[in-house]
């Protein structure tokens, strides 16, 4: 005679069933993300991603650094042996600027940058440490004496600016990055909007634009006013250097998903809409940013090292400027972090204070 199983028995059993079922999904799901990954690289070769870097170079914009013989020569030397990598990387806002060189900043122009970024590489292509750089830091700017660091870029625009960052490191700047802007809210469109977590809630100025604290979507101008805003916070511009980095690092994040890398009509449009809000210099192509991204291909995005460079407080300066006065200290730790491709040692010695 057959027994009637336990009631219990049966539960446990068809409980294990659907465990079963669902190591089956996750399986499955994570190998049709390993086939998609594959797909991508194997279209590397392929017409798509040819036609995606084409598309990229005919609608960015270059940047012609144009340094003279005595320029040059000032500049610091890196070791040959040295693989390590440092980008310049500036955010822009060329909406009232229509003045000779404003699109590229190749030069003396009317406005200032609004964020500046120094993004380390490291050689073993192990992390991506992004450090901002407060603008209103008091730096000896070349050939005219002590300023606030943005104003490198209206006396002599990027290749200025390059100069002065390379002057205060001791350390050699290899490529440049920018960004207008407008390219913060065009991207935040084209990836159907970009989640990160809010530290203070606040209404941005002049606006009904309100960001409650927590998770919060962004898109369109509303992203482009989360990124720009500092009137609305008590530290000011070290707030807001620290949210752009939030949104940078949750678009990275999305823009490197499986849902967006398996879909070549988005990332189409992403190229084509977020393409011409970019400036790179000369030497940092599409082939090139394909290449270091392949080599970045197991950096966690949503743990890249993020974090402001430590300030000795604020002053005004001689001809009545509010200032940010630079910490000696942290200017020689970080640069001998740079020059020795040590950032993870230092940031482990000099944790950063949370923001």
């Amino acid at each position: 005679m057959k027994h009637d199983e336990p009631q219990e028995i049966v539960f446990a059993s068809r409980s294990a069933r659907n465990e079963v079922e669902r190591k089956k999904k996750r399986t499955r799901n994570v190998l049709v993300a390993v086939v998609a990954a594959m797909l991508i690289c194997v279209l590397g070769a392929g017409y798509f991603v040819f036609d995606l870097q084409r598309q990229f170079n005919s609608k960015s914009n270059s940047l012609a650094l144009g340094f003279s013989d005595e320029d040059q020569e000032a500049r610091p030397v890196k070791d040959p042996d040295d693989k390590s990598m440092n980008i310049l990387m500036l955010g822009v806002d060329h909406a009232d600027d229509d003045s000779d060189g404003s699109a590229a900043l190749s030069g003396a122009v009317e406005q200032r940058s609004d964020s500046m970024m120094l993004v380390h590489i490291p050689e073993d292509r192990s992390q991506v440490y992004v450090m901002s750089m407060v603008r209103d830091m008091y730096v000896d700017i070349p050939g005219y004496g002590m300023n606030k660091l943005n104003a490198a870029v209206s006396y002599g625009g990027v290749p200025l600016l390059m100069r002065t960052v390379e002057g205060l490191f001791e350390t050699k700047i290899d490529h440049v990055a920018m960004v207008d802007f407008e390219g913060f809210k065009e991207l935040s469109t084209a990836l159907g909007g970009v989640t990160v977590e809010n530290d203070i809630p606040f209404t941005a100025n002049d606006t009904d634009y309100f960001y409650p604290a927590g998770n919060v979507n962004l898109e369109g101008d509303r992203a482009l006013r989360f990124v720009r805003e500092r009137k609305s916070f008590s530290n000011g511009d070290y707030q807001r250097v620290a949210n752009q980095r939030k949104f940078i690092a949750a678009a990275a994040n999305k823009l490197l998903s499986s849902d967006t890398l398996t879909n070549p009509v988005k990332l189409y449009d992403i190229v084509d809409t977020v393409s011409p809000y970019l400036t790179f210099d000369e030497d940092f192509d599409a082939a090139t940013l394909v290449g270091l991204g392949m080599q970045l291909k197991n950096v966690d995005t949503q743990n890249m090292a993020m974090f402001t460079m430590p300030t000795a407080g604020t002053s005004v300066s001689a001809d009545g400027q509010s200032i940010e006065l630079p910490s000696e200290l942290a200017v020689a730790q970080i640069g001998k972090a740079l020059q020795t491709d040590t950032m993870a040692q230092y940031l482990r010695e000099n944790p950063p204070e949370t923001e």
